[in-house]
């Protein structure tokens, strides 16, 4: 959603690298390219006013001035601000003293509200929540039918005494504020701790869509009112929040369809405009694919900095702790890294969702976004699918997997002899540098990674490993087949040996023919300088 964003801000910071200090006309130059790539991204003009008048008055006054290093000030600075245009702070559901807690979900039709809500769901009762979703959208064809598909999948019952319509031409019969006080009801018969209410919408504001999301958010009292916005719609987003904020006075904003190629641009401008914080985002179309939105965490991702924390958020989230404790400990001990291990780790990287966007988190991402959009996350099933048609000796054993045994591997995976073996190269690296880690060895080259294009991670070469530098690794000087040359480097070498026997040791010239008694130390401390 933000790479043209992000791209524009990290070409315009790489301008201010280097320099020791920062003119005006500078300043005024990245202030104008922050302009252009925040308008180019459809944020709202006024937001846009005001955050390039709050950072020039930051980057001009003592702040950056008197910085070690002003580029990076500058940079700090507009990190500071996007944040607080973001909403500065995360913010989390407050539920209710007296269960249940009722939500209610508010928006334009096609934002994305009824998938949402299973979203939502399913993320509270992975917190320990019973929650209950209630079909309130009486209006749109199929819409009660959509939400209870979606509790189904999330595991979450469905209160819906009414089926709704089943087509356009179809009129709307039911009373969509009586389903949500029945529905309330229901939660606090059977218990449930939440309430999600799914409403109708429109494709346009209008005063009948704001009259009925009122009554229903006063009939039940709703603790929280989320109002669910496409991040796709551009400037348009702006006037159809302030309407909602308006008509019903939600309390916070969930942005659907980040993962999106538009400009994102409404992001960056509702929680501004409407003084309401965004509280989550949606960044896909399965039901994991939902995050809370952390404004300092979305600003990182922004300007390129990474967002480590979320990562590992998702890493504990999705880890198998049994697994990660087993292969520590054979870290630990030394075992050999098997085929096996290389399977199970695969598999617990593939619940932490799409590879693709995993590596997105990383610092520095935007540098190999090309070689990230070429990456494919079924070339993760295709090498699990190698490894499973191996017996479980050669998984364990790999060293015995010979032509023949490659060319079975091949038939019974689907792939041809050429990948299995590329395969087996990799995990040989990886087996060594394993192996290298657990002896104490520190950190060797990293092998490629499976289905990532040779050369796509910074600083890697063609095979993998990481380039090297000038003058590392260079080989010694042969000696010359010329005799007489070859004798007088022998003398020259002897002269360079003597002269630093004489000189001392490498603490400098005479270090070794110092007289202790010169320096007045206590009394029998010369003997810790034998």
């Amino acid at each position: 959603m933000f790479n043209s964003l992000s791209d524009r801000l990290t070409a315009t910071f790489k301008n201010l690298r280097g320099k020791g200090k920062l003119t005006e006309a500078d300043i005024d130059g990245t202030a104008r390219e922050i302009r252009r790539a925040l308008l180019d991204a459809d944020v709202a003009v006024p937001v846009v006013r005001e955050f390039i008048a709050r950072i020039k008055a930051r980057a001009l006054g003592a702040e950056v001035a008197q910085a070690l290093n002003p580029g990076q000030q500058v940079v700090k600075i507009v990190n500071e601000e996007l944040v607080g245009i973001l909403g500065g702070q995360t913010r989390q559901l407050e539920f209710a003293k007296q269960p249940p807690t009722i939500i209610m979900l508010a928006g334009l039709q096609g934002a994305g509200k009824t998938t949402l809500a299973g979203k939502l769901a399913l993320h509270l009762k992975n917190q320990g929540h019973t929650p209950v979703l209630v079909a309130c959208d009486l209006q749109r064809p199929n819409a009660v039918k959509q939400l209870q598909v979606g509790g189904q999948r999330a595991g979450v019952p469905v209160f819906a005494p009414h089926p709704g319509v089943s087509s356009e031409s179809e009129a709307a019969t039911g009373d969509p504020v009586a389903v949500a006080e029945q529905g309330v009801a229901h939660a606090k018969d059977s218990l449930h701790d939440v309430v999600i209410i799914d409403t109708a919408g429109r494709l346009g504001v209008d005063e009948e869509l704001m009259r009925q999301a009122a009554n229903i958010k006063s009939a039940v009292n709703a603790h929280e009112t989320l109002f669910v916005i496409d991040a796709m719609i551009g400037q348009d987003a702006v006037n159809t929040a302030q309407a909602f904020n308006e008509g019903v006075d939600f309390s916070g904003v969930v942005l659907t369809k980040l993962d999106g190629d538009a400009r994102g641009g409404a992001a960056l401008s509702v929680a501004s405009v409407t003084g309401k914080p965004v509280m989550y985002a949606s960044t896909g179309e399965g039901l994991k694919d939902f995050e809370v939105f952390h404004p300092d965490r979305m600003a990182r991702r922004i300007l390129d900095m990474g967002d480590i924390l979320s990562l590992i958020e998702q890493a504990e989230a999705s880890w198998d702790k049994d697994e990660a404790a087993k292969m520590a400990q054979k870290f630990a001990d030394q075992e050999d890294f098997t085929l096996e291990d290389f399977r199970a780790q695969m598999q617990q990287i593939k619940k932490m969702g799409s590879m693709k966007k995993l590596l997105g988190m990383m610092p520095g991402a935007a540098g190999m976004r090309q070689q990230l959009e070429q990456f494919d996350d079924s070339q993760l099933d295709r090498v699990e699918a190698i490894i499973n048609s191996m017996t479980p000796h050669e998984r364990n054993a790999p060293k015995i997997i010979n032509g023949s045994r490659r060319a079975r591997i091949a038939r019974g995976s689907g792939v041809h002899v050429s990948e299995v073996n590329q395969l087996l190269e990799r995990f040989g690296q990886a087996a060594k540098m394993m192996k290298k880690m657990a002896s104490g060895g520190g950190m060797p080259d990293m092998p490629g990674m499976p289905g990532i294009p040779a050369g796509a991670m910074p600083g890697m070469g063609a095979a993998g490993g990481r380039k090297k530098g000038k003058g590392k690794g260079k080989k010694p000087k042969a000696k010359s087949g010329n005799p007489a040359k070859a004798a007088q480097q022998a003398r020259e070498a002897e002269l360079r040996k003597t002269q630093k026997q004489k000189d001392g040791s490498s603490f400098g010239p005479g270090a070794a023919d110092f007289n202790a008694e010169e320096l007045n130390l206590p009394k029998g401390f010369e003997k810790y300088l034998k």
